[in-house]
């Protein structure tokens, strides 16, 4: 069987790229349909927002399209206002170059409230069915150290059916964000990396989460020492996750959208994880519906080739390993 379990509706921020994004997404479906169907969807797209049944009709369309037999889809957590002062708290907000950029930056994406994406989802549900799709509800919760007890009590008024943790910030700095790529230029690598996996390593170990995601993100913009020395590291995220009962995912939105152009995690890191027995998921990391599904059915192919034969599902908040 063939799932993606982080799919996102967008992101942000809100620009001419977005837009220009938006709309090559919306054309990518055009030929299914008639002349004036793109401009119509467009513009329905803009005035109805991401939870309209007009884009989520998309991602449905998608999965049937690619023979996925389940989706998750999920939002960021800094995507909702209710989650404000936790961001405020732990990302760097300063009057600095970063901390001016990343607070522009969170004006402009946490834009959407919680409830409505929850509802929207779950209403979504029954229509998934009825086309053959099983869809679930997730959501991608930033973590950060010393925050447990306000994540755990922003995820706990939700019918999740899966929490993906996940490591977007190290000290306050978005190390993902194509704006501040520049930090990495002054830092001492192979200490960056002790630092990140130290924190990655800490969500594994809260138990706030179902799955953590892309563990080796921090290779982005393709800045990290020789993975040789990364092993030590490898082995302790290996360990926490086998410990806690914790799965993973192959993520393929670093291979499609980012400089380094691999998988998370990385071919060296996935054969370690194999072998100390994590349960994996597969993911696309697509932000628009026409990414949803993407290098899936690689993935699955790649998990089978290092002898594993099931896949990790979700609901209410409950592991389901299922044969691939």
């Amino acid at each position: 069987m063939k799932v993606d379990y982080h799919i996102h509706l967008e992101e942000g921020p809100y620009s001419q790229r977005w837009v220009d994004r938006t709309y090559k997404a919306i054309t990518h479906f055009a030929p299914q349909h008639t002349s004036n169907w793109t401009q119509t969807t467009f513009y329905q797209r803009m005035k109805e927002g991401e939870y309209s049944t007009t884009w989520l009709d998309l991602y449905l369309q998608t999965a049937k399209d690619k023979g996925l037999t389940e989706i998750g889809i999920v939002d960021h957590l800094y995507r909702f206002k209710e989650t404000r002062a936790y961001f405020e708290r732990y990302i760097d907000l300063s009057h600095t170059t970063v901390g001016e950029l990343q607070r522009t930056w969170l004006d402009k994406v946490m834009t959407e409230s919680m409830d409505h994406f929850v509802q929207s989802i779950t209403e979504a549900k029954k229509r998934f069915a009825q086309e053959g799709i099983t869809l679930r509800l997730g959501i991608e919760a930033d973590y950060f150290l010393g925050g447990e007890k306000e994540l755990a009590s922003l995820l706990s008024n939700h019918p999740w059916d899966y929490v993906i943790g996940s490591v977007h910030f190290l000290d306050g700095w978005g190390f993902d964000n194509p704006d501040t790529q520049h930090m990495f230029e002054s830092l001492h690598l192979p200490t960056l990396y002790e630092q990140f996996f130290h924190v990655v390593e800490k969500a594994i170990r809260s138990n706030l989460f179902d799955f953590v995601a892309h563990l080796d993100n921090m290779k982005c913009f393709n800045y990290r020492p020789d993975e040789t020395t990364l092993l030590p590291l490898y082995g302790r995220i290996a360990k926490a996750l086998k410990e806690t009962n914790t799965a993973t995912e192959i993520n393929a939105g670093l291979y499609y959208r980012y400089p380094v152009q691999e998988m998370c995690p990385s071919l060296t890191f996935l054969q370690l994880l194999t072998e100390y027995g994590v349960a994996f998921t597969t993911s696309s990391d697509a932000h628009f519906p026409d990414d949803l599904g993407n290098y899936v059915e690689q993935n699955t192919r790649m998990l089978r080739t290092h002898g594993i034969n099931q896949i990790a599902t979700f609901h209410n908040r409950k592991r389901i390993m299922k044969d691939l």
